[in-house]
């Protein structure tokens, strides 16, 4: 090679095609490892319901109802059902017999016939964490009527609006504290667990309106033993800390609206007997009033209705064993797991509980004084 061929910029470099080969190479072989969408369907081939229904037949079978918006531009609603041994067979058998597929990833309630409640929802909760279909987020509820008449109630009312069912849950629509708001995996976990049970709110249709609130059911490790209205459901979301903005009738001298709540709770075993004491702190504003109370009587008033309500609830739940207010997660420090295991049955009917209500009125309504 002689000097002028090393100063020749436009000499060919024999590097060069073997770092280009090693690179095609290393592209070709990274091919397999790419994650592609080979299995995914358009949105147009597939069905998302939001409403799911669960009842039994007489001969023992699940019937599923499933409630799919239209996919057209109105804003009625299609209901499907059918009838099988497991949730997920029949699933599939509405899938297979649909022009597009069933897509549980959008669900956002399961509404239980009264029948499925008292049963037992174990193996229903047990099917859905085991499938990973739907949303442990998704909202629980439990029908007064049977599905074929609820759901044949809803279409009819849907042909205005499709999301009836669905706004009545919502927090940002028609939710308010006096609804038990309860979820997939909240049952899932009072189901496994010795301390905590839950409240699934009952619904029906309405006469004057969609949808009508009964009150919510006790549910102890997944099967219905009883039943609360809808005041005491309010005092149980005040205790869990979903009361904000709850209105309260007080006697007959006024009305109040709940701003917020604050709980603190002190426990001990004394003798093997459990002892537990709740102070309960709420915020409260008088939206009317009748006659002329004072803002001293009407806390008074406040305080014994809400007590009185929270301890007939207390002595229902207690009698049948079910702790939907989850007192027993206090005495975890207390007792061993072979203990907690006893809780319901040895422990809980046996358990001294007292709560004391503390109220703040921060002002005489919403309006400012000039």
């Amino acid at each position: 090679m002689n000097e002028s061929d090393i100063n020749n910029p436009h000499m060919d470099n024999p590097a060069k095609p073997r770092t280009a080969i090693k690179l095609i190479l290393l592209l070709v072989g990274a091919v397999p490892l790419l994650a592609g969408c080979w299995d995914t369907k358009d949105i147009n081939h597939r069905s998302l319901p939001v409403i799911m229904g669960i009842s039994l037949t007489e001969e023992n079978q699940y019937k599923v109802f499933l409630d799919i918006p239209a996919t057209n531009e109105t804003s009625s609603v299609n209901i499907v059902s059918e009838t099988g041994d497991t949730i997920n067979d029949i699933i599939d058998d509405i899938s297979m017999n649909m022009e597009t597929q069933v897509d549980l990833l959008h669900l956002k309630i399961v509404i239980a016939d009264k029948n499925v409640a008292r049963r037992g929802m174990e193996d229903i909760i047990s099917a859905f964490n085991r499938s990973r279909d739907i949303s442990s987020k998704t909202l629980l509820a439990i029908s007064d009527q049977p599905l074929d008449q609820f759901f044949s109630d809803m279409e009819a009312k849907s042909e205005q609006n499709g999301s009836i069912i669905y706004d009545y849950f919502e927090k940002n629509a028609g939710w308010n504290p006096q609804l038990a708001d309860t979820r997939v995996w909240q049952m899932f976990r009072s189901i496994h667990s010795y301390t905590h049970d839950v409240i699934v709110p009952i619904i029906r249709s309405g006469q004057s309106t969609s949808i009508e609130c009964l009150g919510a059911a006790i549910i102890k490790n997944g099967r219905m033993t009883g039943q609360i209205g809808t005041d005491e459901t309010l005092v149980a979301n005040a205790f869990y800390g979903k009361s904000a903005f709850g209105k309260i009738e007080v006697m007959d001298s006024a009305t109040v609206q709940i701003t917020s709540n604050r709980l603190s709770h002190h426990s001990w075993l004394q003798d093997g007997k459990p002892y537990l004491r709740s102070h309960l702190r709420l915020k409260v504003t008088i939206l009317d009033s009748r006659g002329h109370p004072t803002e001293t009587q009407i806390k008074e008033k406040l305080e014994e209705l809400l007590t009185l309500r929270l301890n007939k609830m207390f002595r229902k739940t207690q009698k049948e064993q079910a702790d939907i207010l989850a007192l027993g997660q206090y005495f975890r420090k207390h007792l061993t797991r072979e203990q907690l295991q006893d809780w319901r049955s040895g422990y809980y009917p046996n358990l001294d509980f007292k709560l004391r209500i503390t109220t703040v009125v921060e002002n005489r309504g919403n309006l400012k004084h000039l």
